[in-house]
């Protein structure tokens, strides 16, 4: 399973951050950021997760988050 995602992330040290936390979960095997789009996307693989979940620790931590279609 493959998520995109949009955000609002500039940084590269919260980049790794938000990275480092998202592959905490289960089900997750990567995350990464692409801060040279101009939608900052964050996209994150794994076997089974909830898009949802990604959402919320990503604005828990003061970032907006939107799934891309």
């Amino acid at each position: 399973m493959i998520e995109v995602f949009k955000t609002n992330v500039e940084n590269h040290d919260t980049a790794s951050t938000i990275c480092s936390n998202i592959c905490r979960r289960p089900g997750i095997s990567s995350a990464t950021f692409d801060l040279d789009d101009c939608d900052r996307i964050l996209r994150v693989e794994g076997a089974d997760f909830d898009s949802h979940q990604i959402k919320s620790l990503v604005e828990k931590m003061g970032y907006e988050c939107e799934v891309l279609i």
